[in-house]
């Protein structure tokens, strides 16, 4: 699946919407100017009095060229307004929407057993696909069988499933729906999402507006003259009037939403399959839906509108047209051709009035929230059983689960221990610092101490000998097992953990670029969690106008190969077709310089970034041959450019 090629057709995605948008806001207008002229009309004392006199004649005199401008202008303003305020809550980043839907965080430090293990899962998945490990939201109270992604990038993504998800799905079905939401994170699905919802919500606002005037008479019944009885009495027709116009706008919002989504839940339920190696696994969840009672259902104030992000239908839909998601069958028989239309059957779990599990309460209150539910996962003792858990072998305790982690990463079990708490997280990363050096390492230390966290430099001295002895192919996974965890710090700690490790980093007073892959991967995951950051965008149509960074991206790496500097970067050259690149000197391929170059490569249009990473491909493999070190190069700098590839795919290879 070539997520470059589903990143270019998102972008061209976002001129459709752009399109569909302007024509739904000139019609918005056209209907509104209608209305208006059809109450002035109406409301006029003589015409409610007399019948109306003065005919199609009269009512046509209601409307003129300074009036259609005037309301043309009102109408563009507001709707411009609501997508502006809109974009500004969904953009500031996928906690965000997770919240404003009641979505509880999972720490990782939780014990109910069904959370652990889709913390796992989540885990597999983000590894396998070499992409950060996201903040899980669990939407309590909610029985229907879905799932969501949400954010504008991979670094401030998340993914948030239903209660329903994790009591009614075994393990690998479990893999099939999160799959699937992580394919819509590298296919650049987000973003298209959340403009789509700021967009939307600025042509139903006027219905909103409608309802609010509609109900204005009840506020004002009494103590009011015949004469002030008869204007307010005008409010609810001209409420009635708007809110028509809104459930217009919606029916047209619910038709841009089908034309926008429908096709990518084909593609994305594609993707599953790639990165779980198993089509069983979303083509059982997706039967499972199907032959549970309240299916995909999400009954939550604000999914009607990001009812096109989550894994499936939210609602019932009278008129498939408006669906923003295929009909179950199909999508099974895309994955499943020989199925035998029998669904799997699951038992409705009801459930009672308050949330089913201690912090569930705490929702949408930031990092406050976050703690409280620490605290109380680390009190609930209590693990929930799965009603078919003789039916799922794959459900295993933590302690195996994490055995399981640490052999296929080839890790030690002890590291994917630490990697669940921020303490250990913060430890890890910093050994992967430390330096062979005594008087360096001394540095290092005693920035470590001057956090004032107990117990970290103990620990970081105690991890050391065997971080050291991790080779290039185990440190990048390592660093992603830790960034939930690592999510979980407060501001004031992020930052202190974010200074030291430049301070461990510059104690020799040169930066390596193993160094700067670290830090610059742990800012680029880490900085929109507790910072207001700008995602990348793409501004830059052909290689040409990114020339120098790309020689000086070339260069380094061609240094860096260990073979002939000056025939590598030729190699690397000639798979870009640019004429005159040539490589720098040494003094012009500072680490500083590498990384302007990297960001500003992160610009580019998404079909330009894979003959990029070829590029690169070509100058660190000169020999024939990507060793640990090289790969690890190229996958943090593809990473930082927004655009993650498989650890274990052979696509630089090809």
């Amino acid at each position: 699946m070539d997520f470059f090629q589903e990143q270019d057709i998102a972008r061209r995605n976002s001129r459709l919407l752009t399109l569909l948008f302007l024509v739904a806001v000139l019609l918005l207008i056209l209907l509104t100017n209608l209305l208006v002229a059809a109450f002035l009309w109406l409301a006029d004392d003589y015409n409610i009095y007399n019948g109306g006199s003065g005919g199609w004649a009269g009512f046509l005199s209601y409307f003129s060229w300074q009036r259609f401008g005037t309301i043309g202008l009102a109408v563009t303003s507001t709707v411009a307004l609501v997508v502006m305020l809109k974009w500004m809550q969904l953009s500031s980043g996928g906690k965000a929407v997770a919240e404003s839907m009641g979505g509880s965080r999972i720490v990782p430090q939780t014990r109910d057993r069904l959370e652990r293990r889709c913390l796992n899962v989540v885990d597999e998945v983000a590894l396998a696909a070499n992409m950060p490990v996201p903040p899980v939201y669990v939407l309590n109270g909610e029985r229907g069988i879905n799932a969501f992604a949400a954010g504008l990038s991979p670094a401030d993504a998340v993914i948030a499933v239903t209660r329903g998800t994790l009591e009614h799905l075994k393990r690998h079905e479990l893999q099939g729906v999160i799959a699937h939401e992580f394919s819509h994170i590298l296919n650049g699905d987000m973003r298209l999402n959340i403009r789509l919802a700021a967009m939307l919500k600025g042509i139903t606002f006027i219905g909103d507006v409608g309802h609010i005037l509609l109900h204005s008479s009840h506020r004002a019944r009494s103590g009011l003259s015949e004469q002030n009885t008869s204007k307010r009495g005008a409010m609810p027709i001209l409420g009635l009037a708007l809110w028509l116009l809104g459930w217009l706008g919606g029916l047209a919002a619910g038709f841009i939403k089908a034309a926008i989504s429908r096709q990518k839940e084909f593609l994305a339920d594609a993707c599953a399959v790639q990165y779980t190696r198993d089509a069983s696994g979303i083509s059982d969840a997706l039967k499972v839906i199907g032959g549970y009672l309240p299916g995909t259902l999400v009954h939550t104030a604000r999914a009607a509108e990001m009812s096109h992000i989550f894994f499936g239908q939210i609602e019932h839909q009278l008129w498939q047209v408006f669906a923003t998601h295929p009909p179950l069958d199909a999508r099974i028989r895309k994955l499943e051709p020989q199925w035998n239309g029998q669904y799997i059957s699951r038992k409705v779990k009801h459930y009672q009035e308050q949330p089913s599990r201690p912090g569930a309460a705490e929702v949408g209150v930031g990092r406050a929230a976050l703690v409280a539910a620490v605290l109380a996962a680390n009190q609930d003792l209590a693990a929930p059983a799965l009603e078919f858990e003789e039916q799922d072998q794959n459900t295993a305790p933590q302690d195996q689960l994490d055995e399981q982690t640490a052999e296929r990463f080839a890790l030690p079990v002890a590291f994917i221990e630490h990697s669940h708490n921020p303490l250990g997280a913060q430890g890890l990363c910093l050994a992967l610092l430390i330096s062979n050096d005594h008087s360096v390492q001394q540095q290092q230390l005693a920035h470590i101490d001057a956090m004032e966290v107990a117990g970290l430099a103990a620990l970081v001295l105690t991890l050391t000998p065997g971080v050291a002895a991790l080779g290039p192919s185990q440190r990048l996974p390592l660093l992603e097992l830790c960034l939930p965890a690592l999510k979980s710090m407060s501001l004031a700690q992020y930052r202190r953990f974010k200074n030291t490790l430049l301070m461990c980093i510059q104690a020799d007073r040169r930066t390596e670029l193993f160094e700067w892959c670290l830090f610059q991967l742990l800012r680029h995951y880490l900085d929109p969690e507790f910072l207001r950051t700008k995602a990348s965008r793409p501004r830059y149509r052909k290689l040409t106008q990114v020339k120098h960074s790309l020689q000086v991206l070339l260069s380094v790496l061609a240094r860096e190969s260990g073979a002939n500097a000056t025939a590598a970067f030729n190699l690397a050259a000639s798979e870009l077709e640019l004429q005159n690149l040539q490589l720098l000197a040494i003094e012009k391929c500072s680490v500083a310089e590498f990384s302007k170059a990297v960001y500003q490569l992160a610009d580019c249009y998404p079909l330009l970034k894979p003959r990029v990473i070829k590029a690169m491909t070509k100058a660190a493999g000169c020999d024939a041959e990507l060793s640990p070190a090289e790969r690890e190069i190229i996958y943090s700098v593809a990473a930082v450019m927004d655009c993650p590839l498989p650890l274990e795919s052979d696509w630089l290879l090809t």
